[in-house]
Order: C-alpha cells, then structure tokens, then sequence
C-alpha cells in the first residue's frame, strides 16, 4: 500500500512561533529567578500583530519580571532588527496584563492533582534515529537550516519568516522517498527570485533532504507566489499555541488539542504530553514495537489519570493490554510524579518553542531519554 504524508514547519521568526518562544521565556525566567519553583504557576499567552506584541494570561510567583524588555530581548536574538523589516525590536509596542491564578485552579493543584482535565498524545516510531516520524524531522531540519543560513552573514537578504513543508511517499507503512518539498522564506525586496530559489535549493533543501529519498519524480516548490517581502507581525497576526502540530508529530498520530508553550507543568496539557512521548520512545526504543501512541486522560484536581491506553499498530511483541500493564508497572503517570522524574521545574522550555517539542536529544530534556528500556524489557519478558 503506498500514500504520501505531509508535515510542516515554521521559522522562529514565524508569528505563531514568535508568540510560543514569548511564552516560555517568561516561564524559563521565573524558574530561574524565582526561589520556590514549586510555587510557580504560570499560563502565558502572547499575541502579535503589526507593531505590537500583548502578553497576557495568569502567573503566580515571588519575583518581578520585566516582560517588555524581556520581549524585546527576544526579538532582536530572533532578527527583527531593522526598520525594512518592518517590525522591530526596538519600536514595536509591548502590552502587558497579567494576573494570578484563580485560587479554585490552585485549590487541586497544590495537592498534587491535575492542573486541568484534557487528553494529551504520546508517539513514538522507529523510522528515524530520534524515534520520530520522518516528515516532520526533516520539515524541522529545513527551516532550521534556513534559519542558520539568515544569521551565517550580516545584511543576509533572507529575512525572519518562513516555512517548510515535506511530503513522503510510504510504502506497507515504510518511508521510501520524499514526494514533494515546499519552502518559503521572507526576502530582501531587491533580490531576483531566481537566485532566491537557486540559493534555497543548493543551500538548504539539497543538504538537508537525504540523497537515496530523493529521485527524478521529487517536486520542489520554493517561495511559490514568487514575492514573500513582507513577513512576520506586519503580514500575519501571530497567537501563542496555534502550531500544535508543528510541536508534536507533524500530524501523525493524535493530538488531544493543548498547548505547551507558557505552561508551567503542573498543567497537564505539557507535563502529560511530555511523558507521553517518553513513555512510547522507551517502548520503541526497547524494540517492543515498531511504532506506538500512547494516550492519558485526566481529570482537574485529581491525583491519578482517569485514563490510560496503548496502541501500537499491530506491531507490539506483546498485545497491547499486556504492553499497558507492564508500562503502569513501570511509569508513574500521578503529574507530581511526572514532574519529579522528568525534571520539569527548570528553565529550558525557549529551546522546546521552535523546531518542535519532541525528538531533540542534545538538549538535555528528560522526556527524550531513554532510561527506562531495561526495566521495561523485564517487565515484558
């Protein structure tokens, strides 16, 4: 059976993304400046639009954080430093309103309980090194390719906004070549389009695409309206949250709807999902399934999920409800716990905002690790 999947990804300098990286550059401050991290509570929503960037939501904590400037720090380190483009760091409007959070939300969390109820999505496969689905590693790869290109040189013509998109061909459920590739990126008003292209082709699709996924049938479009001078805020309203895909698994497998960025973790919609994953990469990565996806369910202020289910595909060792039982004899899914074990009252969630929230093993995040493969293998056996 053959069918072709597709994945996107966005630049940091995407509004959406502008937005996410806001979000939890407040979060990561106020765990690193905030003595009781386990008092903090946060719920950050950033909006942008042309000249402006409002931050608003709910935060609990002892210190004071200087938003605005925070905000702009974080723009000028994205590259919105000059007048042509627009939008800058230095000019544009920074609203705040903040407040604390309600005391009913508090009243179940403080006690270990579930920030919220919800469902969130684990998956994991074993088609690419970090165990996750191809087309969204290499949506990843491409714009932050793209991204590194723009900041190689002062004066680049290639500008803060972009995109890619990647479509792969399976084949009985296997990748076996890239269908089509798509990039756009925001330009220099005075660059030719076909230097554009050549320079986007030879510079970043062709290292970034694998040679042997490649053949005489692949498609490229690049900047297809042929024009993309005018980008970020000034084009597009950007909203924290609004790129779910883009964080999780490009679109394969579930999603149970939450955002990550500005949560601190007691709200499950982050702290479940990222056990999630380390749940379904530990499966995978001990070769008791090709691929999984693992779902939790919870309930507000409750200790335990209301819920828990494996399903891997058909490819498990072991039948699932067995997979599950050995997965609750190991994993403990209270978010307290979660919490504790994957180390999540720190700051480190700004690297988590851009290029996806999953499958980067070199940052150090716990949820990637895979720790648990010996423990799991026993209980199975």
């Amino acid at each position: 059976m053959k069918r072709v999947i597709t994945s996107e990804s966005v630049t940091e300098g995407h509004p959406d993304k502008i937005c996410d990286q806001i979000s939890d550059a407040v979060l990561d401050k106020l765990y690193e400046k905030d003595p009781n991290r386990e008092g903090v509570r946060a719920a950050i929503e950033a909006l942008t639009t042309r000249g402006v960037v409002i931050v608003s939501g709910e935060m609990t904590t002892s210190i004071y954080v200087d938003i605005p400037k925070l905000v702009r720090n974080l723009l000028r380190d994205i590259g919105y430093t000059k007048s042509k483009y627009h939008f800058t760091y230095e000019t544009c409007g920074v609203i705040t309103m903040i407040q604390e959070q309600s005391p009913d939300i508090a009243r179940g969390v403080n006690k270990g309980g579930a920030g919220d109820q919800g469902m969130m999505f684990g998956y994991a496969t074993n088609e690419t090194e970090e165990l996750m689905p191809l087309p969204i590693m290499l949506a990843h790869k491409l714009v932050k390719n793209l991204s590194d290109k723009r900041k190689s040189r002062d004066n680049h013509f290639l500008r803060p906004d972009g995109k890619s998109q990647v479509s792969v061909e399976y084949v009985d459920e296997t990748p076996s070549r890239v269908d089509n590739v798509l990039v756009s990126s925001q330009h220099d008003k005075n660059v030719k389009k076909k230097d554009i292209k050549e320079y986007i082709m030879e510079e970043v699709i062709k290292p970034t695409i694998p040679e042997n996924l490649i053949d005489n049938n692949t498609k490229y479009l690049v900047n297809p309206t042929n024009r993309f001078v005018i980008g970020g805020p000034q084009a597009d309203t950007g909203v924290t949250g609004r790129k779910i895909m883009v964080d999780t698994y490009g679109g394969i497998g579930k999603h149970g709807g939450g955002c990550f960025s500005g949560k601190d973790p007691t709200k499950v919609d982050r702290s479940g999902a990222y056990m999630a994953r380390y749940v379904a990469k530990n499966i995978v990565a001990a070769g008791l399934a090709s691929k999984v996806e693992i779902q939790i369910a919870y309930a507000i202020g409750i200790v335990e999920p209301v819920s828990l289910y494996i399903d891997s595909y058909g490819t498990g060792v072991v039948p699932d409800d067995k997979l599950l039982e050995a997965v609750q004899r190991v994993f403990d899914f209270r978010p307290i716990k979660i919490i504790e074990h994957l180390d999540l009252r720190r700051p480190q969630y700004l690297e988590t905002a851009v290029y996806g929230h999953f499958g980067k093993e070199n940052k150090g995040f716990r949820w990637e690790e895979r720790d648990m493969v010996e423990e799991l293998k026993n209980e199975v056996q």
